[in-house]
């Protein structure tokens, strides 16, 4: 049995692992945990890690994987050719080892805490320390700066952050 790639329509991964599961396909979807704001409030939904795709899993010499491209809410299997392109277990089993209790997997590899001294390294605000504050969407970080006398939260890119000496 070797992974393979499926394309899905957007915003309905989820409803595509339904539809295949149902078929009898084995699927995996990565999610990681993303922060959303909406009506003043701030919550952490579970998201798709690749965003318009998952996984499925079967032996394309055995399973009748030409269904998957009509399955509802999958726009196509990835294919190199007339053959599905397959994909290495190993990634996939290291996405899987990444998962939580809850089936996130952990996308911050820097361990920050509130409070932490932090050197900004690029951007308007290079060469300032800085207390970081908490992770942001997207690969971004909350920082408390002093600035003109005040303490500002700014939000910049984690690759600008280096360690304060």
């Amino acid at each position: 049995m070797t992974w393979f790639v499926v394309h899905t329509q957007p915003n309905t991964e989820r409803r595509a692992v339904v539809n295949l599961r149902r078929q009898g396909f084995e699927t995996y979807l990565p999610r990681f945990r993303k922060r959303r704001r909406h009506a003043r409030r701030v919550d952490t939904v579970l998201a798709p890690l690749f965003p318009g795709y998952l996984f499925v899993r079967f032996d394309p010499e055995r399973t009748r994987w030409r269904s998957i491209n009509g399955t509802f809410s999958v726009r196509y299997l990835v294919c190199f050719g007339d053959r599905p392109a397959p994909l290495d277990d190993d990634f996939v089993a290291a996405l899987m080892a990444r998962e939580d209790e809850h089936g996130a997997i952990e996308l911050n590899t820097q361990r920050l805490s509130r409070g932490d001294a932090v050197r900004i390294v690029d951007g308007a605000f290079a060469d300032h320390i800085a207390s970081f504050e908490e992770m942001g969407d997207r690969e971004r970080v909350f920082l408390l700066l002093e600035l003109l006398g005040r303490t500002v939260r700014v939000q910049v890119p984690l690759i600008y952050l280096a360690e304060a000496v």
